[in-house]
């Protein structure tokens, strides 16, 4: 499998900061969406992002992963500061992000869809010139990729049209935890989808987790936060109200920050 494993921290050592911002600002002309926000994404961890629409948690992602610039403020990967020019950047420097549109390809079958942008080409002449693919090769990575991720399905070779949306849902993942060699990002990856689907969807994540890949959550699913996230990263109004995690506050506690009727 293609990626980079992170180690984990020995013990009594400060968690490694993978993704940092300091005191962003985007704004739209006279519009601020976000006011001087700090973000820190922890080495390991699942960090869960919440707020009320408007709040600035879709900008400050789109913000890191490079679809936006910000107007002033830093951003940094392992501590050194970056500018991504657009998505593509984020994605050649192994950031993996998981939008809610999926962007598969439902005619394709799973393992084209794994690799879709990035399809792999036979060795030698047959890729060099005449560009085939390797399907076989293909196949092989997304069932380990599957396989490693524990996700289960009917068969690799499947049109994604015919799979339940969390099953989709899962393709979408997996293709992230297949290529990225920092970080994934999920923006609503348990939205429509049932009880079973979702807890297949919260095990996935899990499991890029215990690889040693961290996770940025975005949700409004209070519940599936609280079960999941190991701190949570709580905006509005364009700023970061508070980071708190599921032990140290309730589901109360963290919609009265969100709304302003409380304070951390």
């Amino acid at each position: 499998m293609t990626g980079d494993i992170s180690l984990q921290p020995a013990a009594g050592d400060a968690p490694h900061i993978v993704l940092e911002a300091r005191n962003v600002v985007k704004t739209y002309g006279h519009v601020t969406a976000l006011d001087g926000v700090d973000f820190e994404l922890r080495d390991g961890e699942i960090l869960a992002i919440v707020g009320d629409n408007g709040a600035g948690k879709s900008t400050l992602i789109k913000t890191l992963t490079g679809a936006v610039h910000p107007t002033s403020g830093e951003i940094l990967l392992d501590g050194r500061p970056i500018q991504f020019k657009g998505p593509l950047g984020a994605r050649h420097a192994g950031i993996e992000t998981v939008y809610q549109d999926l962007a598969v390809a439902p005619a394709l079958d799973i393992a084209s869809n794994l690799f879709l942008g990035r399809e792999l080409r036979c060795p030698g002449v047959l890729g060099s010139i005449f560009r085939r693919l390797d399907k076989r090769r293909m196949r092989d990575e997304a069932q380990r990729a599957m396989n490693e991720l524990k996700f289960r399905l009917p068969s690799i070779s499947n049109a994604v049209e015919a799979l339940s949306g969390g099953q989709r849902q899962g393709v979408a993942v997996a293709r992230a935890a297949l290529f990225a060699r920092k970080l994934v990002i999920m923006d609503e990856p348990t939205a429509a989808l049932g009880v079973r689907e979702t807890g297949q969807v919260l095990e996935l994540i899990r499991s890029i987790r215990d690889r040693g890949l961290p996770v940025v959550l975005i949700s409004h699913n209070m519940p599936n936060v609280f079960e999941i996230a190991d701190r949570i990263h709580i905006m509005r109004l364009g700023r970061r109200a508070a980071v708190v995690t599921p032990k140290s506050h309730s589901m109360n506690d963290v919609v009265a920050i969100m709304t302003g009727a409380a304070t951390a």
